[in-house]
């Protein structure tokens, strides 16, 4: 199995003393997804929960809506081998369950909206989630979060990235409950991964969708990661960092209550505010 993290050397300067040691950082290595054995999707991730980022990548892509139902199996290819005749565990193939059609895997692969440079125009990129979303986001649900409560998420997230303290090197993304109880927390090099590993082990355990969850991610809110919060059926997401215009177009369209700039007691929230408890 893949390590997460790997050590190097490196000169390190500090106070104008110049010293050579061993630094720890986060391992990045390819992850191909198939599909009932055809190629459909390659993304950079830092190894570990593997099979729960394909399952939430096909859940973010509309394919399923349950690891349990939808899956007949996530394997590693054992085919997959580096020069020494070992398994890279680099290559997952995904088995669809007998009642789940099979997508067209060229139209999919063009549809893939894992990067905000997918050459789509905003208005395709809008329509194409509003036409897969399994799950409306329930205006009424959750109520009266705090803005209190929203504020402490980012040390609590802080807090539970073990890899981060080690290599400073990684994206983290948490569900929490709406009384703010860490229910889950995924890291990785990738953002959209990381999102993808926590939805994709609520798809495993058949929690979806996430209607009285909410969604904390470390950096911006990009339209990737609204995307996935919509197809979870998570109502609330919350970003230490910018969004981009059209992760607000996204959040307004679809009804997602979306927080940027979440650093101690200043926010922004971009969009329906009205579940949330606003100082007075």
């Amino acid at each position: 199995m893949g390590r997460v993290t790997a050590r190097r050397p490196v000169v390190r300067i500090r106070d104008g003393a110049v010293s050579t040691r061993p630094d720890t950082l986060v391992a990045e290595e390819p992850l191909e997804i198939r599909l009932d054995g055809k190629p459909l999707a390659v993304t950079m991730r830092t190894p570990g929960d593997d099979f729960a980022l394909a399952a939430g990548f096909l859940v973010s892509e509309g394919v399923i809506a349950s690891a349990a139902d939808d899956l007949a199996s996530i394997v590693y290819c054992g085919s997959a081998r580096d020069e020494d005749g070992a398994s890279t565990y680099n290559t997952v193939d995904v088995r669809l369950a007998p009642h789940v059609p099979l997508p067209d895997l060229p139209t999919l692969e063009r549809n893939v909206y894992t990067t905000s440079s997918c050459g789509l125009c905003g208005k395709a990129s809008l329509e194409a989630v509003r036409t897969t979303a399994r799950w409306k986001l329930d205006g009424d649900r959750p109520r009266d979060v705090s803005t209190e409560l929203l504020a402490g998420l980012p040390d609590r997230l802080r807090a539970a990235q073990r890899v981060f303290a080690r290599t400073g090197g990684l994206h983290a993304a948490a569900l929490f409950s709406p009384t703010g109880e860490l229910l889950d927390v995924c890291e990785d090099v990738g953002r959209h991964n990381a999102v993808d590993k926590v939805v994709g082990r609520a798809a495993q355990q058949g929690a979806l969708p996430l209607r009285d969850a909410l969604l904390m991610v470390s950096g911006r809110a990009s339209f990737e990661l609204v995307q996935k919060a919509v197809m979870a059926g998570i109502p609330l997401l919350a970003a230490v960092s910018a969004p981009s215009s059209l992760a607000v177009d996204l959040a307004e369209e679809t009804g997602l209550t979306l927080v940027g700039f979440l650093r101690g007691t200043s926010m922004n929230i971009y969009t329906a505010p009205h579940r949330l408890n606003l100082p007075r």
